[in-house]
């Protein structure tokens, strides 16, 4: 049963939950992680692990995505970002890094001056315009790796882009935005309807981020392959409060997902979350609540082939007049880690930073589970 509080005459809301809200019941039965599974399957695509980057250039670089794929993950390549407008993404990432600083030294106002001078600097370099041949050739260069190949574009600019990066290499399209709807509306343009478009690709496309049944229900009708549930971008300070904390909007999807697998006989729509996860206890309580697999961003930061490296910022956070998110520093607690230590260890981390995919086989195995379908089914409790 929903549980709706009243927060003033006449009006109501209903009490959502938080990752971190919720605990796993272990059963009777416990295993050795050693026996663990955590493949995940998207339409004709394997993986190893249950884990997606953030499509951010400050993650997202060729070599990062291609790391990405040879761990057993996917990486995505953002289609609208630096990395297709700028020849050189080192030097473009590198001006819009702030200055280091003695904290001792630095005020509070220095720190927020030198925010707003990266998130300017993030604006600059991407008002310069779309190179398609650029992109093309850095598509290309994942494509020649052997890895799986997953771009993304904004609902605003799917039309245009689509048939770019499918020409040029893309297995798996992304279509993401903060907020997607099953169909994009916009002054002056033609609406992107998504059952006819996605109709017209021949790749799987995974779409979002949502945060509701309803919503859900309809882009799974428009033949999406996958649902991202939630945003990495959205918080109450950057986006007016939109959105649902990530427990209850990732059990709603999964609710949707079973009404339209019975609606259509056995068609299998994943779900993939994005938000409130920063280690491997997040994760395992992500795919407890119905996820198929998590795409994570600043958790994989701190690794020594992310693009910025030791610095995070989201895909949003270039808005040319709402940036949402800003370019943060990450507490690497020393040098950046490999890729690989950081998925998959060994780790010196107490708080589950590293090490992500160990942590998951070991919350699994503790639960009693061997696979990440039959962990979706792991006991809940709340924690208020």
């Amino acid at each position: 049963m929903r549980d709706y509080v009243e927060i003033g005459i006449g009006r109501e809301a209903r009490r959502a939950y938080r990752l971190g809200e919720l605990s796993l019941v272990p059963s009777r039965r416990t295993r050795s992680s050693s026996d663990v599974d955590t493949t995940w399957n998207i339409d004709a695509y394997t993986f190893d692990i249950p884990l997606v980057s953030h499509p951010t250039d400050a993650l997202a670089s060729p070599e990062f995505v291609i790391e990405m794929g040879k761990l057993g993950g996917l990486g995505v390549l953002n289609a609208e970002g630096i990395l297709a407008r700028h020849a050189s993404l080192d030097d473009a990432i590198a001006s819009v890094l702030p200055p280091e600083f003695d904290p001792r030294e630095w005020t509070y106002d220095d720190i927020l001056k030198g925010g707003r001078e990266s998130t300017k600097a993030l604006q600059a370099l991407h008002a310069a315009p779309l190179d398609h041949d650029l992109l093309a050739e850095r598509i290309a260069q994942v494509r020649d790796s052997g890895v799986t190949v997953a771009v993304r574009v904004s609902p605003q600019n799917a039309r245009e882009l689509a048939p770019v990066v499918i020409k040029a290499g893309a297995e798996i399209l992304f279509i993401q935005g903060t907020i997607i709807s099953a169909e994009h509306v916009q002054r002056g343009g033609e609406p992107l309807d998504l059952k006819e478009f996605i109709g017209s690709l021949d790749v799987p496309v995974i779409a979002g981020g949502l945060y509701d049944y309803t919503t859900a229900m309809h882009l799974m009708r428009s033949g999406a392959a996958g649902i991202i549930v939630g945003s990495s971008t959205v918080s109450s300070a950057s986006t007016g409060g939109l959105g649902v904390p990530m427990a209850t909007a990732i059990a709603d999807v999964a609710a949707a997902r079973r009404e339209y697998l019975d609606e259509t006989g056995g068609r299998y729509v994943h779900v993939v979350a994005d938000g409130e996860i920063a280690n491997s206890g997040n994760i395992a309580t992500a795919i407890a609540c119905g996820a198929d697999a998590v795409m994570l961003g600043r958790p994989l930061a701190r690794a020594a082939e992310a693009a910025a490296r030791g610095y995070y910022w989201e895909h949003a956070a270039a808005h040319p007049r709402f940036p949402r998110g800003s370019v943060e520093r990450i507490d690497l607690g020393g040098a950046p880690a490999p890729l690989e230590q950081v998925l998959k260890g060994p780790s010196s981390d107490p708080f589950g930073e590293t090490n992500l995919v160990g942590g998951l086989r070991r919350i699994m195995a503790k639960c009693g589970y061997t696979d990440v379908k039959s962990f979706q089914k792991v006991g809940l409790t709340v924690s208020r």
